[in-house]
């Protein structure tokens, strides 16, 4: 098509069409060049540049005090019901109920190392078998990243950002997901995890005594004033210790110290008669010092105050939240204003590019690398994943190079079932079996979704998928934390508890439903000519099965959205 004067459209025109939101755009610095500042000015300058350095170090820091303090809020919330739901023969025998379990037991306690720790603890009692084990440790992989997903709502106000920042959080969803749905089937059919550690520590005999706490280093003296808590009481209600559910998780009592008293007690000695020379028992009365154990009384925000354990749960949970989207909103703006011009252009080309010539090939390896010791280092992989989403929200790091780092941290975070294993009293070989069992299921997720590079695409095109419906219809980024994390795990783990059965008679259905229409969608793509006319679309198909925009408006008119004075409505929302 020409323009009114007869001639081609301009190239500004197809810059705008070209143009890929999964690409933050160049952040251009309009402050003057250092060589046109006086001595004022470039004090001035360095002044502001040392300011923000120290916002960002101080924000990264209280936003990792954050997570910790939103995993003991989750704790409080529903700690107990976790450790209880563990202790179920019924659920844990059933390897569906028992994925289900691991999703649901890693949200509420917000960390899959407590609850891979549980687990490995629980094997090593003889609590748990190794095979009912590895359905729960899969599952708890998927219940990590629920952080990841809640970090990315605090970019939601710009829609690109949050576009990316989503994408960078569901990306490690994505690859959990399709690694326990295709490994999950060949694990209950052959056990192949199974054998394979049994014979990598079928040697490996006694018992262990080795210490397992290595992290919190630096975020401890800020969370331990304001919560501390008695986490044993969930791993003993999870070996079926009934006398705990009564206890409350946060600490009474910090400690005990010796005091020594002197009193004035009657001893009965032997006392020798200077007169008859004769020796007899009598009691008399000495000064001894009498040891007493004083449990030493806690100081930090929430000691004895009274409130139950919801209670202080639902507030810690406010606070941390609050904290965590302060500090994010922070370290965001830092970034963006330090991240301009030729500074933006070196970080994204070290860290985004790949290594030249054919080594380009092992870039992910080496990131993946970098991803497991960061991850060992801070004992945490929701904690490295979720620094990395704001970071992949302003466009520092690409989708790309976030996939690499998450399964390095994957790999990372199973030295904390590894750690829990040489702690564990009993049973060091059945412990460090089911550890063996979560490192190679990770591997084995690796091996499947990375090195074929067609592959490695699918966990980034749904990622990237997620992130375009959530930067649409922002609302839809609430609705899949929720059913993803809560509502069908929690369905299925319902049907699973009613027996084999009643789980086919409803979810094979829906299960063929949904292969079906995947397939139709990968032939509607690729080769329309070999379906029906019919189905080499979905217009066919009623608006509400096939698009969110009924949804949308529905939501919309419910919380008020809609821009009053419109004419037309639009097809975006903030809703």
């Amino acid at each position: 098509e020409k323009c009114d004067n007869g001639e081609k459209p301009s190239n500004q025109d197809n810059q705008e069409e070209e143009y890929d939101p999964w690409q933050a755009p160049e952040l251009v610095d309009n402050s003057p060049a250092w060589a046109e500042l006086n001595g004022k000015q470039r004090l001035m300058r360095v002044g502001y540049i040392v300011l923000r350095l120290v916002v960002i170090v101080g924000s990264l820091y209280l936003f990792i005090c954050s997570l910790s303090l939103l995993s003991d809020a989750f704790r409080l919330l529903g700690g107990k019901a976790a450790g209880e739901a563990l202790d179920e023969e019924g659920i844990v025998s059933n390897p569906i109920a028992g994925l289900m379990l691991g999703v649901l037991v890693t949200v509420l306690v917000q960390s899959s190392s407590t609850s891979t720790s549980i687990v490995v603890t629980m094997v090593g009692a003889d609590i748990l078998t190794v095979q009912n084990a590895v359905p729960i440790i899969m599952g708890a992989n998927i219940g990590t990243s629920v952080t990841n997903t809640i970090v990315s709502f605090a970019q939601s106000p710009n829609r690109d950002e949050f576009r990316r920042a989503f994408g960078g959080a569901t990306v490690h969803d994505m690859f959990n997901w399709l690694s326990v749905i295709v490994l999950l089937p060949i694990e209950i059919i052959t056990h192949y995890l199974y054998w394979l550690s049994h014979a990598l520590t079928e040697n490996i005999k006694g018992d262990s005594e080795a210490d397992q706490d290595l992290l919190k280093a630096l975020t401890s003296p800020f969370t331990k004033l304001i919560i501390q808590l008695d986490k044993k009481i969930i791993e003993n209600i999870a070996l079926g210790k009934k006398e705990y559910l009564n206890k409350s998780l946060i600490k009474s009592s910090c400690g005990s110290v010796v005091q020594v008293v002197p009193m004035n007690l009657s001893v009965i000695e032997n006392v020798t008669n200077e007169a008859t020379g004769t020796t007899t028992l009598e009691s008399v009365y000495k000064v001894v010092n009498v040891s007493n154990l004083i449990k030493k009384p806690c100081h930090f925000l929430f000691a004895n105050t009274g409130m139950s354990d919801p209670v202080v749960g639902i507030i810690l949970l406010l606070m941390s939240i609050v904290i965590l989207c302060v500090c994010l909103i922070m370290l965001v703006k830092c970034l963006q204003a330090l991240l301009k011009g030729h500074v933006a252009k070196i970080i994204k080309r070290t860290i985004n590019s790949d290594f030249p010539g054919r080594w380009s090939v092992l870039t992910g390896y080496v990131f993946m690398i970098v991803g497991a010791g960061v991850t060992i280092i801070v004992q945490s992989s929701s904690v490295f994943t979720s620094t990395l989403t704001p970071l992949v929200g302003i466009g520092v790091i690409t989708l790309d190079r976030m996939y690499p780092l998450t399964l390095g941290s994957n790999i990372g975070t199973t030295t904390t079932g590894v750690l829990a294993a040489l702690a564990s009293k009993t049973g060091l070989h059945n412990a460090m079996q089911i550890a063996i069992c979560h490192l190679f299921f990770n591997i084995s997720g690796i091996l499947l979704w990375y090195p074929v590079p067609f592959m490695r695409q699918c966990p980034l095109k749904m990622a990237k998928f997620m992130g375009n419906t959530t930067a649409k219809y922002r609302w839809f980024a609430i609705a899949y934390l929720v059913f993803a994390f809560f509502v069908i795990p929690g369905t299925i783990l319902g049907l699973s508890l009613a027996g084999w059965y009643v789980l086919l008679a409803v979810g094979g259905p829906i299960l063929l439903l949904l292969i079906a229409i995947g397939i139709i969608n990968v032939l509607q793509s690729r080769k329309p000519k070999v379906l029906p006319q019919k189905l080499r679309s979905w217009d066919w198909a009623p608006i509400w099965l096939r698009s969110l925009e009924p949804y949308d408006k529905l939501l919309t008119q419910c919380c008020f959205c809609s821009r009053k004075g419109s004419k037309k409505p639009k097809p975006e929302t903030n809703c």
